[in-house]
């Protein structure tokens, strides 16, 4: 099971809006996205934080019940925000078009990041096994 949690931060105090929750069975296939579009993901931000794609975030489990996470590409060549994977001590960057793996068991936290303004959205991830 792959459970997603999701807080949207914003301002300099970094006033935090209402959590979201998702979750998935680790089977082969399963899927859950993240974005601004409420047909295509289970954790949807706000219409207007452009900063995040339509589907910004896809995490799928593979075949041995692993799970990934890919930043899709959108609709411009450049992203207008930052990814990165923080995993207790060790953060790393995600590359705009990338795939991570998240560590089977474990459990960590996903930040998107506004180029542009003090926003983001946080999205806390837990791999039960």
């Amino acid at each position: 099971m792959l459970e997603l949690t999701m807080a949207t931060v914003s301002g300099e105090e970094g006033a935090t809006a209402g959590m979201l929750m998702a979750d998935a069975p680790s089977e082969p296939g399963a899927v859950l996205r993240v974005g601004r579009d409420k047909s295509a993901c289970r954790l949807v931000t706000p219409d207007d934080w452009l900063f995040v794609s339509r589907v910004h975030l896809e995490f799928v489990c593979g075949p041995e019940g692993t799970w990934q996470v890919t930043w899709l590409r959108g609709s411009q060549p450049d992203p207008s925000s930052e990814v990165r994977l923080v995993v207790g001590e060790y953060a790393q960057p995600l590359a705009y078009g990338g795939t991570v793996a998240l560590p089977r068991g474990g459990n960590g936290e996903i930040v998107i990041r506004d180029r542009t303004a003090p926003r983001s959205v946080n999205v806390g991830f837990f791999h039960e096994f």
